[in-house]
């Protein structure tokens, strides 16, 4: 076929569609255009390419295949007069109608298939319904698909359309553009309003999943309806200061003349339109009541997001000209035809493109092969045609007219292009790089018609902790931790000494880790919604609950158990009965924490702990209109707070009211073999620390509107409270150890109170077994001074029956005797002066004065035998004691 017949059908066609003739669906028109034109007699090879595309006018776009037809062509031109692989080649277009509609396309998709050569590629495709069905089955006949007529984000997935390749920008990567411009300018509250349209809902769709990934809430989604001014009323009533409009031109006119008429414009309110509209628009597509001076006035200042049509780098692209250039020749061909614009005609210029690039290098891989393989009959299959050029759209990258062009899972990574609306006319402010997932913005040319750009609702003040008093209240909260664990580290330390066997030991670990609980609460208390996110927050609320309950409950159960055990030493009657052991003090202990543990199941399981906001009356700033600021308040709370309270507060103040009662019923008891400076400052930590609880609920009920002086009383009272009581309770033992550093008592064998019950006393022993030895070992050394009483006992009889014989015996025997006793006497008394003067509390000592008063004191107890008044023994009485 010769050039010159080519030209003719190639007129005669491009009458028929610039004309709207309506062509049936079962009629294949073909085109063969020749790339390269070396010779007019030389024949070349065809290759057959599938155009389907409507050929009637689109409702909204025109006809969009008579609007590309120039750039196709002078794709074709450039290409001549070029030297390519293709030089024995000519690429045949087949273009078949779709007619937008499902069932035709089809219909004449597989009349052509069917009836026509082996397509090597698939070009153009408009109607989405129609494209995205051949898509879809394209893996099945090795075909590939080259679309650059639309935008819509339903042809993104490529494990559905694994042949499917979009020259134009997808909306997709429109939406992340918008997403990019929201997080840049710290927008994180907006509203949508769309057309009730397929293409524009499947747009929302996709931006709605890429805003909830980004953390941006949509507030409003609001359809159009026939009156948009009641869905624009809408967004001003749920305080919608950003607005992102998806609607065509004759609907965008009707939006922003009711923007115009509700005042929804100027520096409180930004709207942003993705996808933007040629020309001058609010003029020609003006279908509402407002002028065109209204409509400019409500516009001023939106921001529109659109896909770059040409590329604004002037350099020579791989056609050889620059984008202005092909622009300019562009207008002219449509001026010459009468045609209108299309903002697609670039992007079917550069698909020429791609498409030569593609099959040049199909044809340069069939060629190698040829020349190198073995077999003289060399053949392709189609299969593997089709798969080479998969493997070639892939590996496509050069400059063109409409920028980089290059594909990513088939999608064309091109530059997304934002511009301003400003003074009736767009300016571009910036773009987005979606290869690269930038957003380069120029700044100096943004305008906003405030002196800031636009909150995204009506600003609401948070009333948080001070900063400086949260880091005070902090360090003294860490110091008085730090306090604890050396009062801890003491008290591990001189475990086996008397002084600190004598108090209960187990009972002190619990006071010091009581109090660290309820310090720690303190820093979580001082954690708010300015310091960590709502997450955070919402989970804080039941653990500084939990820790600062349990951290109460520890230190004031050990209290009252060591109070307790007083209690019921001095009210027992029958002393050698009744023995306090360590386990019945850890029963209350973990009794009440028990109690306080169910309390707090039941109250996070029933009614749980949240955060909720209360709000305060809107308040104005002088200094301008957009920041109009709305106080709040975070608190922890559940539905019945005050029921739980109640019953919490109920239950802790029956405990601080019965530690007190006990502790004023043993204010008077002294028990020796027990420590009562520890029983005394007991007494005193749960005074205070009834009375500062007392206080301090009460001021943080008064102050729940003022966080810091809430913050400020709590930590007061729960600082004061554990640093009080580890004071009262560790530092008197600390200044006892350091005045007696001796680990043995040697007093608490045998001293004895006259003035105390029996009961007392008997009990203070049974108490002092809570040292470190056992109850056996005890029981045990308990039965050798048993034994060793009754050998003394033995031994003093003998020596009673001696003096009673010796004075029936003569007078000169009787003096003889005499004498010799007080010699011995005599003797006793200058030996035990010496032994005062050493250390009396060495252990060698104590046991020799054990043995010493334990044998005379259990003989002064025998009427029968008379006491031993008249023996040496006397000399060995307390000289403070009155004689019998």
């Amino acid at each position: 076929m010769h050039q010159g017949e080519e030209t003719g059908k190639w007129k005669g066609q491009k009458k028929r569609m610039s004309g709207g003739g309506r062509a049936s669906s079962r009629q294949v028109l073909v085109l063969s255009w020749l790339l390269v034109v070396p010779s007019l007699t030389q024949v070349r090879h065809s290759l057959p390419v599938l155009w389907i595309m409507p050929l009637t006018d689109n409702p909204g776009q025109g006809n969009l295949t008579a609007s590309v037809l120039p750039a196709v062509q002078l794709a074709l031109d450039d290409l001549s007069r070029q030297q390519t692989p293709l030089r024995n080649y000519e690429i045949n277009f087949h273009v078949i109608d779709s007619e937008c509609d499902t069932a035709k396309g089809l219909k004449a998709f597989f009349d052509a298939i069917c009836f026509g050569p082996k397509y090597l590629m698939i070009f153009g495709g408009l109607c989405p319904s129609v494209t995205s069905v051949l898509a879809e089955s394209l893996q099945r006949w090795n075909l590939v698909q080259l679309y650059f007529p639309a935008t819509t984000p339903v042809l993104d997935c490529e494990k559905k359309y694994p042949n499917f390749f979009r020259m134009v920008t997808s909306d997709n990567t429109v939406n992340q553009a918008v997403v990019k411009i929201l997080q840049n300018y710290k927008w994180r509250r907006v509203g949508t309003l769309t057309q009730d349209v397929q293409r524009i809902s499947e747009i929302r769709r996709d931006l709605t999943k890429q805003l909830s990934k980004a953390d941006v809430m949509v507030a409003v989604t609001e359809s159009l309806s026939t009156d948009p001014c009641v869905n624009v009323k809408k967004l001003k009533d749920m305080d919608v200061r950003i607005i992102i409009g998806l609607f065509d031109e004759n609907s965008a006119s009707k939006v922003f003349c009711c923007a115009y008429s509700l005042n929804m414009f100027g520096g409180r309110y930004q709207w942003i339109l993705p996808g933007g509209y040629q020309g001058s628009w609010w003029e020609e597509a003006n279908s509402s009541n407002c002028t065109s001076n209204n409509l400019l006035t409500a516009m001023e200042g939106h921001i529109i997001v659109d896909f770059t049509h040409l590329s604004n780098r002037q350099i020579k692209g791989i056609s050889g000209r620059t984008p202005q250039e092909y622009d300019e020749t562009y207008n002219r061909e449509l001026l010459q035809k009468g045609l209108v614009a299309s903002k697609f005609h670039g992007f079917a210029y550069d698909g020429v493109w791609v498409m030569v690039k593609a099959l040049t290098r199909v044809i340069e891989s069939v060629r190698y092969r040829e020349r190198y393989d073995i077999h003289r009959n060399f053949t392709v299959s189609d299969k593997e045609i089709g798969r080479m050029v998969l493997d070639s759209m892939k590996e496509i990258r050069f400059e063109g007219v409409t920028g980089q062009v290059l594909f990513r899972n088939g999608e064309r990574m091109g530059t997304i292009n934002l511009s301003q609306f400003q003074e009736g006319r767009e300016v571009k402010i910036g773009q987005y790089n979606a290869e690269a997932e930038v957003l380069e913005l120029i700044n100096h040319l943004i305008r906003f018609q405030g002196m800031e750009p636009p909150k995204d609702r009506t600003h609401s003040q948070r009333w948080d902790v001070s900063v400086p008093l949260c880091i005070i209240l902090s360090s003294t909260t860490g110091l008085a931790m730090l306090m604890a664990l050396s009062f801890l580290f003491f008290h591990i330390k001189h475990r086996n000494h008397w002084v600190i066997k004598k108090s209960s030991p187990s009972m002190n670990y619990l006071i010091i880790l009581g109090t660290m609980l309820a310090c720690t609460s303190v820093f979580l208390y001082g954690l708010d919604g300015s310091l960590v996110t709502d997450k955070v927050f919402v989970t804080l609320c039941p653990i500084r609950t939990w820790i600062l309950s349990v951290g109460y409950t520890t230190t004031f159960g050990a209290l009252f158990a060591k109070t307790w055990r007083v209690w019921t030493i001095v009210n027992n009657k029958e002393i050698m009965k009744k023995i306090i052991k360590d386990y019945q003090l850890w029963i209350i202990v973990g009794g009440m924490l028990l109690i306080d543990l169910c309390l707090l199941i039941c109250w996070q399981m029933v009614d749980p702990l949240r955060r909720t906001v209360e709000e305060f009356s809107l308040e104005t700033d002088r200094g301008g209109e957009d920041v109009n600021t709305r106080p709040f308040l975070e608190h922890c709370e559940s539905t019945n707070m005050t029921k739980w309270l109640a019953i919490v507060y109920g239950y802790k103040g029956l405990q601080m009211l019965l530690g007190c009662f006990l502790a004023l019923r043993t204010r008077h008891a002294h028990i020796h073999l027990l420590d009562d400076d520890d029983s005394k400052y007991t007494r005193l930590s749960m005074y205070y620390v009834t009375v500062m609880s007392i206080i301090g609920t009460s001021g943080c009920f008064l102050t729940r509107y003022n966080p810091n002086v809430q913050l400020f009383i709590m930590a007061l009272v729960v600082i004061s409270c554990c640093t009080c009581t580890l004071c009262l309770v560790f530092l008197p033992k600390l200044i006892e150890i350091r005045d007696n550093p001796n680990q043995v008592d040697p007093t608490s064998w045998f001293q004895c109170d006259p003035n105390q019950e029996d009961s007392e006393t008997s009990s203070s022993s049974s108490s002092l077994n809570q040292g470190s030895r056992s109850l056996e070992s005890l029981r045990t050394e308990n039965q050798q001074l048993w034994r060793r009483i009754t050998e003394i006992g033995n031994q003093l009889e003998d020596v009673a029956m001696q003096v009673l014989e010796e004075e029936l015996s003569p007078p000169s025997r009787q003096g003889h005797e005499v004498t010799l006793r007080a010699q011995v006497c005599s003797e006793d008394v200058s030996r035990m002066n010496r032994e005062l003067s050493d250390d009396i509390n060495l252990p060698e000592h104590v046991q020799r004065r054990r043995s010493v008063q334990l044998p005379i004191l259990h003989h002064a107890y025998m009427p029968a035998i008379g006491g031993i008044s008249a023996s040496c023994s006397s000399l060995l009485r307390n000289p403070d004691l009155p004689l019998p």
